[in-house]
């Protein structure tokens, strides 16, 4: 007897639904997708116990005959492409022609469906992959897919699913992003009976982030608007420790890209902590010829054909919205909690605050005003000599002297860095760096990116350098290794890095050094012009290192705390 065998195409539409239906989310957000590909401009999702006991996914798009109906729940059967060419050209959600059976292999299973312009829809009854009936039926123009007792047939596969608040929160994970990606279409999404939400078409995606995640987050956001590339970033300071609210669309599509994450920690650089994920609400559109969605069984992932320019337009998109030219002052990152903060008092009051824990202490300086595009900021005193307390239009703001002149610092570096001005000191002994022969060829290739940066560095050989000049701002100390961190460092990023990137890190270590530190006593002028160098900061509100120079409490949290205003 043959060892190989052709498996049943039951056993085999069983295999081909692990691949694609994962758990109760994969079928709502295959479904879903279908719905929006049938240009469907409302559609409702109900669940019922974390999905496990019934989906059922509503929409008013284009329906189906009876005959296409019957042929969609055939495998590889499609509307979206024809030939093998279409395949990289894909600009639909789905394309497989998979979903539907292997979701009806796996479950019991009912297709209602009505054509837009005929007068009778179509019922098709489906348990575990076989047809149990099929029959005409009352409808409204759309497609209803109803999906009962998922993995009844496979037991291990059920066992396996997490509690239904835990597939309730994957569920309404994949609609969010939905909604998000389609603005302009109605969403609706009931569990156990419960709305969760039910969204009219939103004029625009702000609109529809207001609705889905609060009007605060809303204001903590700011658009990203250039070719290619759009949707809203949070301002510097607004980063959570986790990827949970970093959402990547690529024409339409929720996707994970390690390219588009790496770009966004670029973009971000200096105005994020360390460990820190920006608040991301990011749309890259291309052309679907230039990149593959047909990677993934789930179509999680894609490839970009020219994942450098890709990446690129986004860093370049989000330092332009990071670091918008010709602007001195904008809106600052909210507190997270004032609790225990001195609320702004008058100008010609004094007012004794308690001394903390450490010592602190509170130091009553003359009003000095600087004044700003959006109008003048009073410095008012000075905390623990380190925090020093601004009246500004919006409210109260506290400012770090140590992290606002590291950012004043670091800025006056790149720009000379910028100018082709770096500072470079001489080496007393030069030193020789040996390399194999692939990191050597690189080298070579980016002598002249170092030669920006103030470093001397010359080939010495086939596979030697020798340095004979460093910038100030590099650590003598294992240099050599320095310059093979910057090899590898290189290598990552890619050839076409520039000398400004390469040397911030560097130049963030130095200006930590130099920078005034806490309890340093700095005078009112001197405090005036920190805050005013700051202000022609291009990234104002974060040091080199991402933490906050400055933290707002509005005059309206301020009277919340205080009681005045509900």
């Amino acid at each position: 007897m043959n060892r190989i065998r052709l498996l049943s195409e039951h056993v085999a539409n069983q295999i081909a639904a692990g691949e694609v239906v994962e758990r109760p989310a994969s079928v709502v957000k295959e479904l879903v997708e279908n719905s929006l590909d049938a240009t469907a401009k409302r559609i409702t999702v109900a669940v019922r116990n974390g999905g496990r006991t019934a989906i059922v996914v509503t929409d008013d798009g284009t329906g189906m005959s009876r005959d296409d109906a019957l042929l969609a729940l055939e495998r590889h059967a499609t509307s979206k492409i024809t030939k093998a060419e279409d395949l990289h050209e894909i600009s639909t959600l789905g394309f497989r022609g998979e979903a539907l059976p292997s979701i009806a292999a796996v479950s019991r299973f009912t297709l209602t469906t009505r054509e837009r312009g005929t007068l009778a829809g179509t019922q098709i009854e489906i348990a575990g992959g076989k047809i149990v009936s099929v029959k005409d039926t009352g409808a409204a123009e759309g497609t209803i897919v109803e999906v009962r007792n998922l993995f009844f047939n496979l037991p291990a596969r059920r066992k396996f699913l997490r509690s239904p608040p835990t597939e309730t929160a994957h569920i309404e994970h994949i609609v969010t992003l939905c909604a998000l990606a389609h603005p302009s279409v109605a969403f609706r999404l009931t569990v156990d009976d419960r709305e969760i939400f039910h969204l009219a078409p939103a004029p625009d995606l702000l609109t529809r982030l207001r609705e889905l995640h609060g009007k605060q987050l809303a204001e903590q956001l700011i658009p990203v608007k250039a070719e290619g590339v759009s949707g809203y970033i949070g301002k510097p300071g607004v980063s959570r420790a986790d990827r949970t609210q970093q959402h990547i669309f690529v024409n339409g599509r929720p996707v994970e890209s390690k390219g588009i994450n790496y770009a966004l920690r670029e973009g971000y650089h200096t105005a994020l902590m360390r460990g820190q994920f920006p608040v991301t609400f990011l749309f890259v559109e291309v052309d679907p010829a230039l990149v593959d969605v047909n990677i993934h069984p789930t179509k999680r992932e894609v490839r970009f054909r020219d994942e450098f320019a890709v990446r690129q337009a986004v860093i370049d998109a989000v330092r332009a919205a990071l670091e918008p030219k010709g602007v001195t002052a904008r809106p600052l990152p909210v507190g997270v909690e004032a609790a225990g903060v001195v609320a702004a008092v008058p100008a010609a009051m004094s007012l004794p605050i308690p001394a903390a824990g450490d010592g602190g202490h509170y130091n009553q300086l003359p009003i000095t005003e600087v004044h700003t595009e959006d109008g003048a900021w009073r410095i008012i005193g000075v905390l623990s000599d380190l925090y020093v307390l601004v009246q500004s239009p919006e409210g109260l703001v506290l400012m770090d002297q140590h992290a606002a002149h590291e950012r004043v610092l670091f800025e006056k570096m790149l720009k000379e860095l910028a100018e082709g001005n770096a500072p470079s000191q001489k080496l007393l002994l030069p030193q020789t760096l040996e390399l194999d022969a692939r990191d050597a060829a690189f080298l070579r290739a980016n002598l002249a990116t170092l030669h920006k940066l103030g470093v001397g560095i010359s080939e010495f050989g086939d596979k030697t350098f020798l340095i004979d000049a460093v910038p100030p701002y590099f650590a003598l100390d294992n240099l050599l290794q320095t310059f093979r961190d910057i090899v590898d460092e290189l290598q990552q990023t890619g050839e076409q890095i520039h000398a400004r990137r390469l040397g911030e890190d560097r130049i963030a270590t130095t200006v930590c050094r130099h920078a005034v530190k806490a309890r340093d006593p700095l005078r009112g002028e001197e405090l005036r012009a920190l805050l005013q160098q700051l202000h022609r900061c291009d990234l104002p509100y974060t040091c080199p290192h991402g933490r906050p120079t400055m933290i707002q409490f509005s005059y309206a949290e301020l009277e919340k705390k205080f009681g005045r205003k509900v």
